[in-house]
């Protein structure tokens, strides 16, 4: 993980941005994970955790009747959630995760590990739902790897 996270460090640098999560089912793993590297304030604002549908709204402006429609899990919330990371932060990328790491919780339509991901980067903002197999721990470690690496994907190149 920690050459993933020093890829990103360098992207962000040299763009001089700011990144941002917004975290509900890693409940802060991607920050954490962005934090352990030493000078890490340089290219990281802040992670807010936002597990329950109020800290969605509250935190992240996510409005209550688009979770009600679509559920906290889906494409929908997981957009509003990086748009509203953006908006509320200095940062100029971010990425929102909103899934169901189990053991319990999923259902037909939203079996345990689906993920729904977003990146708002400078204004863009792009989402994937992802399905992952295994436990708790490695459906929310399998997220924060995904994350990560799908942002660094997404990252404008230095020109």
């Amino acid at each position: 993980m920690s050459n993933i996270t020093h890829v990103l460090a360098d992207k962000l640098t040299a763009l001089g941005w700011m990144m941002a999560t917004a975290e509900s089912c890693t409940g802060g793993l991607i920050a954490a994970q962005c934090t352990d590297s030493p000078g890490s304030s340089r290219w990281f604002d802040r992670g807010l955790v936002t597990y329950s549908n109020a800290a969605k709204s509250e935190l992240l402006g996510v409005e209550p009747s688009l979770i009600a429609a679509h559920g906290a899990v889906s494409e929908e919330v997981a957009r509003a959630m990086a748009l509203g990371a953006v908006y509320r932060t200095q940062a100029r990328a971010a990425v929102s995760v909103t899934g169901i790491a189990g053991p319990d919780g999923g259902s037909d339509a939203k079996p345990v590990g689906t993920v729904w991901f977003a990146w708002c980067i400078d204004g863009l903002v792009y989402s994937e739902c992802k399905l992952f197999t295994g436990t708790r721990q490695d459906v929310r470690q399998a997220s924060c790897v995904h994350a990560l690496q799908a942002l660094i994907q997404r990252l404008p190149v230095q020109t």
